[in-house]
């Protein structure tokens, strides 16, 4: 009879968790990045690790091995341009509705500082005048149905041109 009333109880208790409740379009936080200061450069010269936080209520974010298809889209503040595009593996479902949430961690190399047009400098270079660049990021996520998430923008890292 104890166990009995035990199994009902916990059942109870069960049945009062629901499942996450996403929206089928893709939801992004930014979370952090491991360095304020970077040094300018080309690949290799300095990195840090972007980390964000998604959720997708239908499941269909990332991307199977055979496929070329991104899914990380980040822009240039300094620019409006494209800066760096990913693609996120699969991520598999985590229950019976599929919604999924996680942790996406990037490791983006640095890049280049860019001057004024009217400084007549090249980007790369160096030049006390322009000690330093500000570069933020906006970053938004698509899922294989082709919903777009919601855009994020990094904290602001410090590009050492000198």
């Amino acid at each position: 009879m104890i166990r009995l009333a035990f199994f009902i109880v916990l059942g109870s208790i069960l049945s009062c968790i629901s499942p996450p409740d996403y929206s089928d379009v893709p939801a992004l936080e930014f979370r952090s990045v491991s360095k304020t200061v970077l040094k300018q450069g080309l690949i290799n010269v300095d990195s840090f690790t972007l980390v964000l936080f998604f959720t997708d209520g239908d499941g269909d974010f990332g991307s199977d091995a055979t496929s070329n298809e991104l899914n990380i889209f980040m822009k240039d503040n300094r620019t409006g341009e494209v800066f760096r595009d990913f693609k996120a593996p699969l991520v598999p479902t985590q229950g019976a509705n599929n919604g999924i949430s996680g942790t996406i961690s990037v490791l983006i190399s640095s890049t280049c500082c860019i001057y004024p047009p009217s400084s007549g400098i090249p980007p790369c270079s160096v030049d006390s005048s322009f000690p330093s660049n500000d570069l933020t990021l906006d970053i938004y996520i698509k899922d294989r149905a082709g919903n777009q998430s919601n855009t994020v923008t990094t904290s602001v890292i410090k590009l050492m041109c000198i």
